[in-house]
């Protein structure tokens, strides 16, 4: 069969796409009705690491993976290329669910995902940049510092230590990089700097040598148990894996699952060595402040400045518009941003900006669960912070899969749902009013120095 590839420019999406080194021709999509031991839908970070620690857990199996485009189509191909070992919902939000030891070693076991992420890359050969290097956030005023303080004493109430997070003086946290205003920082060393989409293609080459079929440009329609139904034909198994993120409004009956949340960002020409020595970030930790409002960047392999934030607002009904990745309004906010904070590349060329979506559960839970008697089964709502964390799940996942006794399968998001998000307008006003308020949040505590508690209020809503 002579297959012609129409597929949009796949290259245009991201910095990180664009690599000339990367192979972004599309696998062969699905040539009519299948049936495999496992079928995993989503070709991102969630369902390929679940496949590729099932060929460890049983080889026997059969695993195919469905993708609608190509694999780091999404968030996987585009996001601020942060291995974060922590979750959006915090230690007291899963110990509500289970205890407070079972959600502390939920969270240590994400800190050593993050190491776990780096041996695969090192075992597969996978080059995409990884630097393990933490976080910093900075502290640029008052209101900010204060919560740092608070969030440290915090910390050490729940029992992590010194080597996990810390408070950092003004001067130890002007170390690590050159932000201005800096009134005191944190560090947080369970965070590595990678190219992400140099990872999942890598992950996904790797998971196709071990056996597993991938088919890409194959639109899932209807997601149940035991089948999967697209329009290029139908594929039955025994266990159905859902990991589609933000895309899961394109379901059947999934509209209001998950809440797509649009981020975008840019990037700069890689910097001289004047810049450089004036930024810092000699290490390649990850970087933000401490707003309400989200930023993220890091110090990429070739020395460019990749930098985010959550610039345009969420889409009435639930919508994914590929116009508003490319919004210049929002990208000049976040540009003004960075020189906000990292003055010293006022002189740096913008090469780069784009966006996508990232997938938001209306309880802000990241989470997994399988129904062993249906074999169905889902995995995400990382709210962004989703490369370590889909590892997680992935081992995790599979363990379940094959009934494997560990201690993954007993960690406290294992099992926990949510309900669905409200329908429109409830949804649109919610998500937008929380957004609006935090952003005035932020100008308000930027102009006065003083704490805004509207914005506390949203955030501790928000989470």
């Amino acid at each position: 069969m002579i297959w012609v590839h129409m597929a949009p420019a796949y290259s245009d999406l991201s910095l990180w796409l664009s690599n000339p080194e990367l192979d972004l021709t599309p696998r062969p999509p699905l040539d009519g009705d299948a049936a495999t031991d496992v079928v995993i839908v989503g070709g991102g970070f969630t369902g390929l690491w679940t496949a590729y620690y099932l060929t460890e857990r049983d080889p026997s199996l059969s695993v195919m993976v469905i993708e609608r485009e190509i694999c780091g189509f999404g968030a996987s191909g585009r996001n601020g290329g942060w291995v974060v070992g922590e979750l959006p919902a915090g230690v007291s939000t899963y110990a509500a669910h289970s205890s407070h030891d079972e959600a502390m070693r939920q969270a240590r076991e994400l800190f050593a995902t993050v190491d776990e992420v780096g041996r695969v890359t090192r075992a597969e050969g996978i080059a995409c940049g990884y630097q393990k290097g933490g976080v910093v956030r900075w502290a640029r005023n008052a209101p900010q510092a204060a919560r740092q303080k608070a969030e440290i004493e915090h910390q050490r109430a729940e029992g992590f230590t010194e080597d996990e997070v810390r408070l950092l003086t003004p001067e130890d946290a002007r170390a690590l990089g050159n932000a201005s205003d800096i009134r005191s920082g944190v560090f947080f060393s369970a965070c590595a700097a990678v190219d992400p989409a140099r990872l999942i293609r890598g992950l996904a080459r790797a998971v196709e040598a071990r056996g597993v079929r991938i088919v890409e440009q194959t639109a899932a329609t209807r997601v149940a148990p035991g089948v999967v139904e697209t329009g290029r034909g139908t594929v039955r198994a025994a266990t159905v894996i859902r990991a589609t993120e933000a895309y899961t409004r394109d379901l059947v009956g999934e509209k209001r699952t998950m809440a797509p949340i649009y981020s975008l960002m840019i990037a700069t020409e890689p910097l001289d060595d004047h810049t450089l020595g004036d930024i810092g970030l000699s290490t390649r930790p990850t970087f933000a402040d401490d707003r309400y409002m989200v930023v993220y960047g890091q110090r990429t392999e070739d020395n460019r400045i990749a930098f985010g934030g959550r610039g345009v607002p969420y889409a009435f009904g639930s919508g994914i518009n590929p116009a508003l990745e490319k919004d210049a309004s929002a990208h000049e906010l976040i540009h003004r941003t960075l020189l906000e904070i990292l003055p010293g590349l006022a002189g740096a060329a913008i090469t780069h900006r784009w966006g996508g979506v990232l997938g938001a559960p209306r309880n802000w839970m990241p989470s997994l669960w399988l129904d062993r008697p249906s074999g169905f089964g889902t995995a995400g709502g990382y709210v962004g912070e989703g490369v370590a964390a889909a590892n997680m799940a992935g081992r995790t996942m599979a363990d379940l899969i094959t009934e494997t006794d560990s201690d993954l399968v007993t960690l406290p998001w294992v099992g926990i749902t949510s309900r669905k998000w409200e329908p429109e307008p409830l949804r649109w006003l919610g998500v937008r009013g929380t957004r609006m308020v935090m952003d005035r949040a932020d100008a308000y505590e930027y102009r006065t120095d003083r704490p805004s508690r509207a914005g506390r209020l949203a955030y501790s809503l928000l989470r």
